[in-house]
């Protein structure tokens, strides 16, 4: 493959070539020059990595996601998803985002002002299971198209506008600390190593957002969920918590069968 200033290729892609041409010719010497050194890289096209690459992500992203005391730390990134989707649907259906508060046990709540009934309180209610897998979907389809790189940019809008809705201080810390860590990938990392993070983010995506929806009925069924997304949408439509949850799971299941098609070459 020729490399071109629009073209980035990670270090794997080269492994064959008697040598490597630089993407960016010469160090920046303004801003413009770093935010033009930034932009391109942004917005690069990335060789796809060696298959071991993809498969060890997704073992990675599995043990975290199985693993009983890792899942209690990296669930965090499913609730900001969860947290963030309730956030979203509440704004583009008419509601008012009053805020979002994000707890020590991976819990979150998102308040919002508006009609307690109607599509936009349903639809409202519906995108928190829903969000977590629609994101790795979308990283999925990056990662296909080669933007690796751009998927961690929107990874950190993302963040940056989760912060902004923050109304504790738990909550502000966990999500500042997480948009560090990315920024520290984007800013310092290897082109390679950003490719994997983005990768590894995809895959915990798409593997993590079945689990809290099993944990959900668990809930149900020991009677501990009586404000459930799915009973709130019970209340709100008359069909049965049960089939929410159904809905939830074969939505994030389906998902996750079409992200895992279009990540592994």
């Amino acid at each position: 493959m020729t490399n071109t200033r629009d073209v980035w290729v990670p270090l794997w892609a080269h492994a064959k070539m008697s040598e490597v041409t630089s993407t960016v010719h010469g160090a920046p010497t303004g801003t413009g020059d770093v935010v033009g050194t930034l932009w391109h890289k942004a917005v690069a096209i990335q060789a796809a990595p060696p298959s071991w690459v993809v498969l060890l992500t997704a073992a990675i992203a599995a043990v975290a996601v199985l693993g009983t005391w890792s899942w209690l730390l990296t669930r965090n990134v499913i609730t900001f998803a969860h947290e963030g989707g309730h956030a979203l649907a509440a704004v583009l259906t008419g509601r008012r985002l009053a805020g979002i508060r994000l707890h020590t046990d991976t819990s979150g709540v998102t308040l919002t002002v508006g009609r307690p009934s109607g599509p936009g309180m349903v639809a409202t209610a519906a995108a928190g299971y829903l969000a977590p897998a629609l994101l790795g979907l979308g990283g999925a389809a990056m990662l296909a198209a080669g933007h690796a790189a751009a998927l961690l940019w929107v990874t950190l809008a993302l963040l940056a506008l989760l912060m902004l809705q923050i109304r504790n201080f738990y909550g502000l810390v966990a999500v500042v600390g997480s948009g560090i860590a990315v920024f520290a990938v984007v800013w310092g990392a290897t082109p390679y190593l950003q490719e994997g993070f983005a990768y590894l983010l995809t895959w915990f995506l798409l593997l993590g957002s079945p689990r809290p929806v099993f944990e959900l009925q668990a809930r149900r069924r020991r009677g501990y969920a009586a404000d459930s997304d799915a009973d709130q949408l019970a209340r709100l439509t008359g069909v049965p918590g049960l089939v929410w949850v159904g809905v939830f799971g074969g939505v994030t299941l389906a998902v996750l069968v079409v992200g895992a098609r279009w990540l592994i070459p």
